[in-house]
């Protein structure tokens, strides 16, 4: 089981985290949202939980509870500049379809 991140996205988080000044890495989750069943939750650690497993990439440690991960093992994360815009990029090899706005998976 493992997640991993494209060269952007461990830049972009190691930014984050020197920025911010404190932080383990970047958790990646899961949660019940938007109409295709579920969605991807991204946030900085500080303290680890009983049921993470952490994985590390480029030096930049993933953080993802043991319910997450089994709707997310496999996944990759990119960042993605795009014009002005700019964000996270799921490629997840579990998903079985998206909606239509891109915000919610199902698997």
């Amino acid at each position: 089981m493992a997640i991993t991140m494209t060269e952007p996205a461990t830049k972009h988080v190691a930014n984050f985290l020197a920025n911010r000044g404190k932080g383990i890495g970047l958790r990646v989750g899961v949660k019940t949202s938007g109409c295709s069943g579920m969605a991807y939750v991204l946030e900085f650690v500080d303290v680890l939980n009983e049921d993470d497993e952490v994985f590390s990439d480029k030096g930049v440690k993933v953080i993802v509870d043991k319910k997450s991960l089994v709707y997310l093992d496999g996944t990759e994360l990119d960042f993605v500049k795009e014009g002005l815009n700019e964000g996270f990029e799921f490629n997840n090899p579990n998903t079985q379809g998206e909606c239509g706005c891109g915000e919610s998976f199902s698997v």
